[in-house]
Order: structure tokens, then C-alpha cells, then sequence
């Protein structure tokens, strides 16, 4: 009998321990979650969306059981692609090819390697600036990004 209650203390600490570690790793998920802004603004102040539009579209998103489809912050995509490296990927496309018929080219492909490497660092500069301002809860983009949305809503229903 000293045996089984020995095995019980064992087991319930075991128990214990392990949700305790749960319960703090998922608390501190939680607490590292990506920002939701409460608006998407360009850099006159036009509102593109709100933080309430992005909720939608994540409901929208879990009730079609989108969640088990793929990844939305690029990990886990064990089972179809990574949502947000293939719209970053598409995106980049698109400005690189405007921005190359403004500089009178076909195409980013047909440009020399200088003004393909000027482009690609003016790229990097548009894409990767945090513009979230954790003081006014909003997130700006410049003027021409809502093109590129545009342009890319396009491209994928053709």
C-alpha cells in the first residue's frame, strides 16, 4: 500500500509540473501574439481597413477550417504552404514589375543588374520598415501599396 501511495505522489507531480509548464508557455504565447493594429492607414490618413476587419477575416478564415490548410505566421506549414511568404513573394513581384515600367522597362527580369539591384534595395526598404505605432495603434504604408493590393487582387483571379 506504501508503494501505490508513493506512485500516486509520483504521478500527480508529474501531472502538476507539466500543466504548470502549459499553462506558462501558453500564457507567454499569448502574450507574444503579433499586434492586431486597430487600423491599416497610408500616409495621407486614408483607412485601408480596420483592426476590426482583420478579426473578420481571421473568423471567416477558422470557420472554413483554414487554420489546418496551411501557416499564417510562417511556422507549421507542414501540410500546404506558407500563406505569408506566398503573398510577400507575389507582392514583391508586382512592385519590382511597376516599378520597372516606370524606369521604361518590360519587366524587372529584362532590367541590367545595376537597376535590379537598385530596385531590390528600394524593395527591401518598402517591405521590411515596421511602420506600427504602438501609440496610435495603427500601421502605415505608403501610397503604393493599395495599388499593389489592387494589382495583386487581379493577378490572382486572372
Amino acid at each position: 500500500m506504501k508503494h501505490q501511495k508513493k506512485l500516486w505522489i509520483t504521478f500527480s507531480l508529474v501531472v502538476g509540473i507539466s500543466f504548470s509548464i502549459l499553462i506558462y508557455f501558453g500564457y507567454e504565447i499569448y502574450q507574444q501574439a503579433p499586434p492586431i493594429p486597430e487600423s491599416i492607414v497610408t500616409t495621407e490618413g486614408k483607412v485601408l481597413f480596420t483592426g476590426q476587419d482583420i478579426k473578420d477575416g481571421q473568423n471567416v478564415w477558422q470557420s472554413m477550417g483554414g487554420q489546418e490548410v496551411g501557416s499564417i505566421w510562417g511556422h507549421g506549414a507542414y501540410l500546404a504552404p506558407d500563406w505569408t511568404a506566398d503573398w510577400l513573394h507575389r507582392e514583391a513581384i508586382i512592385i519590382l514589375d511597376e516599378w520597372a515600367s516606370k524606369i521604361g522597362s518590360t519587366s524587372y527580369k529584362t532590367l541590367d543588374i545595376e537597376n535590379q539591384a537598385a530596385l531590390k534595395a528600394r524593395l527591401g526598404l518598402e517591405l521590411r520598415t515596421n511602420t506600427y505605432s504602438k501609440e496610435k495603434g495603427t500601421i502605415t504604408v505608403s501610397t503604393y501599396a493599395p495599388e499593389q493590393v489592387h494589382l495583386l487582387q487581379l493577378s490572382r483571379a486572372s
